[in-house]
Order: structure tokens, then C-alpha cells, then sequence
């Protein structure tokens, strides 16, 4: 970390010291929510969860070499500083603020309904290529997450890529302030916490909220191809630059093959450049990140070597859009989350792979009053483009088999049990549900040794 003392974090988050006052010079090493993760020098985050408080573990944290906690209540025994505060969580964003202002660098806020995560990584492969790049790790996108991305940056990041997502008004307003980007990404707003923000009006004006605190003379990265996003003409006096797969687009894409497990090559067109990649990933909506990574890299100054190594070595992360080859089907998990609009663009990449393709579907969450509509379009969606077998699992789910003229099961165990007699050799199976659902364990017992082995019905 740059040097940040308890004098400046107190100062910082609005807290009182409690104290050695010969410490308050001391510079922490690092700041962890997790008391099995502090180390000497850290800052231990003492938060109230649903099952655990992180009060209870101070005592602990100090023992294992904590320098400092940030507390609501005073512990019993203290034996080294802390700060008191009203809310840890209001204290930690103060304090990744205050980090946020030691650094005179390229901030890339990443936002959407869908493909924030890939694109953010996206952005990460094409912009480490010229810069040592900080990025969001695993699902650290919310008001906790995005604090705690910031405070985790080292002294020498040059750029930074920060995934916001966001379910609700006023959260993105709150994240902007404390990433103040540079540069402000948005992928696609789609149906997606419609419970919240109303409708895809609602949910534009949320994702937006990221301009309001973004630094002055920021760039503005935006989904041309989206009605929304293309849109927005000017933002703060400056005009977007937009990307997408149509060619009135600043940056778009030209001759897009989908090869499947083969990746997809294509053409990235800016200005008079037709920069041809193969993209290392299956879906054709990863041209579209790989044009916003394009735009910000030439933004920030990359050379043409550089857009097309940085987007040629993008890597799939965790539960999305990963395919797995067990040696008798394959499998897309892209179980880490569902909407409407992601869920279309994973069915149309399924429809690209040679063989007998299966939706595994489940309840979309978090979809307002429309939910059981939304459910039965994306099932119909699925059958006009001839997935040949849709089996979908939980209540909402329902609608959506109705739609698919597919095979509805009230649970996911229910499901799980009856696909021996459903799964066929040579299959492509995607897997694909709200996170809460829990479809990860269809995948895991699709890819389980005990799965592959048994007789799938012929």
C-alpha cells in the first residue's frame, strides 16, 4: 500500500482514536474484513454480519498482528489502537476515499445489467500490457466490495479497473464517490433488479449515477449497440464514445466468427484500423467487451501490438460462460448469475455448438412485477432459436419451461435426479440460473467422476 497512517484513516472515516498517540504515525500493510486473513500491519474492518461480528474477533486480530481495527463498539481488552465509528461500513468508504486521492492514475469504472465481470477482466488483459493494472477480484463490485478493491491497490498500480454493480438508486452515486473513475464503461442495461429500479429507464438512471462523481475531463465508454446507452449524446460537455457490433459505432467489429470452443475471431474497426483477434472465449457478445477494452486502451495510449496481445490473452473467471469438456458432454457454466438479457445472450451461444444443445434454466430473481412474463419471453426466446431441450427448475421457472415448451421441475434435486435419463452423449449443456438458486451443483454433479461414468440415456 502507499503509505496510510491511523492518524489519516481516523481523520479520514470521522473516527475517534483510541489509543498509544506514538502510533498514530503507523502505516498499515494492508485492510482485511476477514480476521483469518490479517497479517502484522493490517487494519481489521469490524463488521456486524447476519451470523458473525467482527467485534468479537479484535482481541484475536491483535494477537495476530493487527496494528489498528475500526470498531462501532470499544473491545474489552484492547491492546493495540482502534477507531471508533458509528458505521464500519459508512467509516471503510470514507477511508478508501481518502486511499482513492493518493493516486493520480487511470480509474475504469465498469458497470452494466450484463457482462461487467468479463469485460472488467477483458479490460484487466488488454490495459496490463502497457500498465500494472489493479482490478476487482471475484465478486467485489457492491458498496463493501468496490472499498475494499480500492484499499487493496499497491503502491506502484498504474491503472485500475473497478467492477460497480449495484441492485438499487443512490448505491452507484455512492461508489462513484469513492472510485471517482476516469473513465466510466457501460455495458448493457437490461432487465435486471427491476423490483428496485422500476424498469430499464429506472435502470439507466442508476447505472449513470457513475458520472456523477467521475474526475474531471473523464471519457465515457458506452454500448452503442444498446437503445438506451446510444442515447446519452453528451455527458458533463463531452460527447461518449461508443462501441458495439453496428457500424455507426466509433469502435464496431467486422467479419465475427463463432468457432465455439475455438473462440472468436473478427475484426476490431476504429478510425482507418481493422485490427483482426481471435478471442479466447466462447459467446459473439465478447466482441463487444473487447471493443470497450479497445477504446479505453487507445484511450490510455496502447499501441495496436498491444490491443490485440491484451485481448487475445483474456481469461474466463469462475462460474461464467466456462466451458467444461468431461470427455462424454460438455458443459457451459454460466451459473454465477441470471437476467432476461444475460440469459438471452448465453442461449444464443449455445445455439453456435455442433450437437445436441440443453438449456438447464432457473428462477431469474429480483424481476418486479413482470417477473412471470420475463420469465416465459426468455422461454420462448429459447425455442425460436431451437435449443433442443430446455429443462427449467423452481417456481418462477414455471413460466419459463411454458414458454420452451419445455420439461419444468419444482426443485433443482428433482432435476438433478431425473437427468441421467435426459443426457445424451456428445451434448452441450448450459447451466444458468439467478446465484441464489444454487444451479452449481447441477454443474458439479454434471462434471462429477460418479456422472461421468454412469449411462446416459441414447
Amino acid at each position: 500500500m502507499k503509505k496510510f497512517t491511523l492518524a489519516e484513516i481516523a481523520e479520514a472515516c470521522g473516527g475517534t482514536y483510541v489509543g498509544d498517540e506514538s502510533l498514530k504515525d503507523t502505516a498499515i500493510t494492508s485492510v482485511e474484513r476477514d480476521s483469518r486473513a490479517v497479517k502484522e500491519g493490517s487494519l481489521f474492518l469490524a463488521i456486524k454480519g447476519e451470523r458473525v461480528d467482527g467485534h468479537d474477533f479484535i482481541e484475536k486480530c491483535f494477537d495476530s498482528g493487527a496494528a489498528c481495527a475500526i470498531c462501532e463498539r470499544a473491545p474489552q481488552n484492547p491492546s493495540k489502537p482502534y477507531i471508533l465509528v458509528d458505521s464500519t461500513l459508512a467509516a471503510v468508504k470514507k477511508a478508501a476515499k481518502a486511499y482513492r486521492e493518493k493516486f493520480d492514475i487511470p480509474v475504469v469504472g465498469v458497470s452494466g445489467s450484463v457482462g461487467k465481470t468479463s469485460t472488467k477482466e477483458m479490460l484487466y488483459a488488454v490495459l496490463s500490457q502497457k500498465y500494472r493494472t489493479h482490478k476487482t477480484q471475484g465478486n467485489l463490485n457492491n458498496e463493501l466490495g468496490v472499498p475494499l478493491t480500492i484499499l487493496a491497490m499497491p503502491e506502484d498500480t498504474q491503472a485500475a479497473v473497478i467492477e460497480m454493480g449495484i441492485s438499487g438508486f443512490g448505491e452507484m452515486t455512492r461508489l462513484s464517490e469513492v472510485a471517482q473513475p476516469t473513465i466510466c464503461v457501460l455495458t448493457i442495461i437490461g432487465c435486471c433488479h427491476l423490483e428496485n429500479l422500476g424498469d430499464r429507464d429506472g435502470v439507466l438512471r442508476a447505472k449513470t449515477e457513475m458520472f456523477s462523481f467521475a474526475r474531471e475531463g473523464a471519457d465515457y465508454v458506452l454500448n452503442g449497440d444498446d437503445d438506451k446507452l446510444s442515447a446519452v449524446r453528451e455527458v458533463k460537455g463531452k460527447r461518449p464514445m461508443f462501441f458495439g457490433l453496428d457500424p455507426k459505432n466509433d469502435y464496431h467489429a467486422e467479419d465475427i466468427e463463432n468457432n465455439g470452443e475455438g473462440g472468436v475471431s473478427c475484426k476490431l474497426c476504429f478510425g482507418d484500423t481493422k485490427l483482426g483477434v481471435t478471442i479466447p472465449a466462447i459467446g459473439s457478445y465478447m466482441v463487444s467487451n473487447a471493443l470497450a477494452a479497445v477504446a479505453v486502451g487507445r484511450l490510455l495510449g496502447l499501441s495496436d501490438d498491444e490491443l490485440k496481445n491484451g485481448v487475445e490473452s483474456y481469461k474466463t473467471v469462475g462460474s461464467r460462460a466456462n466451458v467444461i469438456n468431461t470427455g462424454k458432454i460438455r458443459i457451459i457454466d454460466d451459473c454465477y448469475n441470471a437476467n432476461p438479457t444475460s440469459v438471452k445472450a448465453s442461449l444464443e451461444t449455445l445455439k453456435n455448438f455442433r450437437g445436441r444443445t440443453v438449456a438447464i434454466l432457473g428462477d431469474m430473481k429480483e424481476l418486479g412485477a413482470d417477473e412471470l412474463r420475463l420469465h416465459y419471453e426468455t422461454g420462448a426466446l429459447a425455442r425460436k432459436l431451437g435449443i433442443d431441450v430446455v429443462l427449467a427448475a423452481g417456481p418462477l421457472a414455471k413460466e419459463l419451461a411454458g414458454g420452451a415448451d419445455g420439461k419444468w421441475f419444482p426443485t433443482k434435486e428433482e432435476l438433478i435426479n431425473a437427468l441421467p435419463g435426459i443426457i445424451r452423449e456428445g451434448d452441450t449443456v448450459l447451466v444458468k440460473a439467478s446465484h441464489s438458486m444454487q444451479f452449481e451443483k447441477i454443474v458439479e454433479y454434471l462434471n462429477r467422476k460418479e456422472a461421468q461414468k454412469c449411462q446416459y440415456h441414447i
